[in-house]
């Protein structure tokens, strides 16, 4: 099987695994796969550095989800949303989930591919929606927002003497910038709720793929196995694994000393069955890793990258590593 087989007929593949595998590579690579098939392609990439907050950032959802400029004016500018917009778990990988929500749904694409962080960021990535829909469900958020009886005279009154110190030395109103931020939030939480449900659809979608990317290494290996379980456990659709860096199992060298013969140099015959050996006992170690993954996936073909000569970092590199997955 290769890649043109696991992904016909998906709108959105999205590639998980460990880092340093080559996963953003194998990414542009099957999209590079599937334009040249002459479908309209798009890759998107969560981050999870702090710079897409600035990039792709959840002021633009709340610039999507505030009814008008001023809601949206008045909750960007909160001191408190500023600080919470960086704090929530999983904030920013929900909102470029979000983003591929948006492309999805305007649909000027035949399909998206989305490179993913590492897997154990997969926890933050495949739980983001239902962890931000419990933060805009818990219990002490809805009282801050409504407060009613007891909760009512708490808020209003131990609050105005907690908030009230650092008023007076700092001058900054935390009362004032707390009640503000709620006011405006509240408005917005069934938009992000229903964004969040839509989300969580589109994960689940059949025309939805995950694949799994790695490396032949044990760490790598050991995060693949743990992606796919944390994929088996969402009940999310699995299309298959992709091994990058693999070395081949080559055929046994010639006798060193017909090889010392052939070359007239004794001494570099030596050195040439020496890495010869040695190479196969890294394709030995790669066949192992490749059948543990067979029998933890489930995945009985995957489809594998050979090590290529040096980085790939230009076109010509992917080409090399999509002529490999679409073989």
């Amino acid at each position: 099987m290769n890649v043109a087989d696991i992904i016909a007929g998906k709108r959105i593949v999205i590639c998980g695994g460990s880092g340093g595998v080559g996963k953003t590579t194998v990414s542009a690579a099957i999209a590079m796969g599937a334009a040249a098939r002459g479908r309209k392609v798009a890759v998107v990439t969560i981050d999870p550095a702090k710079r897409l907050a600035n990039s792709l950032g959840l002021d633009e959802l709340i610039g999507r989800l505030a009814p008008d400029d001023s809601s949206r004016d008045e909750v960007l500018a909160n001191r408190i949303y500023q600080e919470l917009s960086g704090a929530v778990a999983g904030s920013q990988e929900f909102t470029a989930i979000a983003k591929l929500y948006e492309l999805d749904r305007e649909g000027g694409f035949d399909a998206i591919v989305l490179d993913t962080p590492p897997s154990r960021n997969a926890l933050d990535f495949l739980d983001a929606p239902d962890r931000l829909t419990g933060f805009f469900e818990g219990r002490a958020l809805r009282v801050l927002l409504a407060p009613t009886g007891l909760a009512a005279k708490v808020v209003g009154r131990g609050t105005s003497v907690v908030f009230g110190v650092p008023k007076r030395v700092t001058g900054v109103d935390l009362l004032q910038d707390l009640s503000v931020f709620f006011r405006s939030l509240g408005g917005l939480i069934d938009g992000f709720k229903e964004r969040t449900k839509g989300v969580k659809d589109l994960l689940a979608d059949p025309a939805t793929t995950f694949l799994v990317v790695t490396s032949p290494e044990r760490e790598p290996v050991e995060e693949a196995i743990f992606f796919r379980n944390k994929l088996r456990d969402a009940g999310l659709p699995f299309g298959g694994l992709i091994v990058n860096r693999v070395q081949p199992f080559g055929t046994e060298p010639a006798d060193e000393d017909e090889l010392a013969r052939e070359l007239g140099d004794a001494r570099l015959a030596a050195k040439v069955v020496k890495t010869w050996d040695e190479t196969r006992v890294l394709a030995g170690r790669d066949q192992a890793a490749i059948k543990r993954l067979k029998a933890q996936t489930g995945d009985s073909e995957p489809v594998l990258v050979p090590l290529l000569e040096g980085d790939v970092h230009d076109v010509d590199g992917l080409v090399a590593v999509h002529a490999h997955l679409f073989a």
